[in-house]
């Protein structure tokens, strides 16, 4: 009787788990979940050159998603400031494109946690004489995408390790993104940049010799999947965290981390709304 009494319970437990982490209705109806990227940000987004096709850990990570759940994944290519909106619209289900977990985020959108992530530092080979650690920094230009919280981040650290220290501060640069950051790198127009830690190797094997990192990343951020807060959307949250969760359990997640050089970034247990 205990046996069948235990047994039981097993059972309910596992319908249980299963029925929370099932499709909505609209989403198996459709036979498809729809997913905003902008292939600007390699190696986590980008567009194959050879191609043209989207590539990138994200766009991996999506589709063994959506094997997963048994759907196909639609993406639809978003700029970065409307992904959000477009989330609370309808016009998309969810977003991969190394969105940031933040606390004013989570007003609007719940995140599934997949990476680790932080803001680095950087120079190029043509300052190296005059750029040899994070320090000398101060008192020159550094860029980072304004669409993102690094240039606020640059700010603190400068007020914390220049200011602080009599030394003068960063001149903060808010640039269209990390691309043009490290364009007006290249020209010189800027002394430094700050980027997401995971993009720095992929840069440095397609330009050898022209990115120095500049110590370790300076802040922790997690990477994440944001879904609307409402019935549906919570139940898409459970179905994709489970789908990632038997991604790590059976090493497709693991793969795609080795694959594209991410061995400082994965993220494990999987979470929800964590980030800082």
């Amino acid at each position: 009787m205990l046996r069948l009494t235990l047994a039981s319970a097993l059972l309910a437990a596992t319908a249980l788990a299963a029925q929370a982490q099932a499709l909505p209705e609209r989403v198996k109806t459709a036979g498809k979940i729809v997913i905003a990227t902008m292939p600007n940000y390699p190696p986590i987004s980008f567009k194959d050159p050879a191609t043209n096709q989207l590539s990138g850990f994200d766009i991996e990570l999506g589709e063994a998603i959506g094997k997963e759940l048994g759907v196909k994944v639609e993406w639809q290519e978003i700029a970065f400031a409307q992904m959000l909106p477009s989330l609370q619209t309808g016009r998309v289900d969810t977003v991969l494109a190394g969105m940031s977990d933040l606390p004013a985020r989570r007003e609007q959108v719940d995140f599934v946690d997949y990476m680790v992530s932080g803001a680095q530092f950087y120079t190029v080979s043509a300052f190296k004489d005059q750029v040899k650690s994070v320090e000398d920094l101060c008192g020159k230009s550094v860029g980072a995408s304004r669409s993102t919280n690094w240039p606020r981040q640059i700010g603190e650290w400068s007020e914390a390790n220049c200011v602080a220290k009599g030394k003068p501060a960063i001149t903060v640069v808010g640039t269209e993104g990390s691309a043009d950051a490290r364009t007006q790198l290249k020209t010189q127009r800027l002394q430094g940049g700050v980027q997401g830690s995971e993009t720095m190797g992929h840069f440095q094997k397609l330009e050898p010799n022209t990115y120095i990192p500049l110590g370790k990343p300076f802040t922790r951020s997690l990477s994440g999947m944001p879904f609307s807060k409402t019935a549906e959307g919570t139940q898409l949250r459970d179905a994709v965290k489970g789908a990632i969760d038997r991604l790590q359990a059976n090493g497709g997640y693991d793969a795609l981390i080795a694959k594209y050089g991410l061995v400082d970034n994965p993220l494990k247990p999987i979470v929800l709304n964590q980030g800082e």
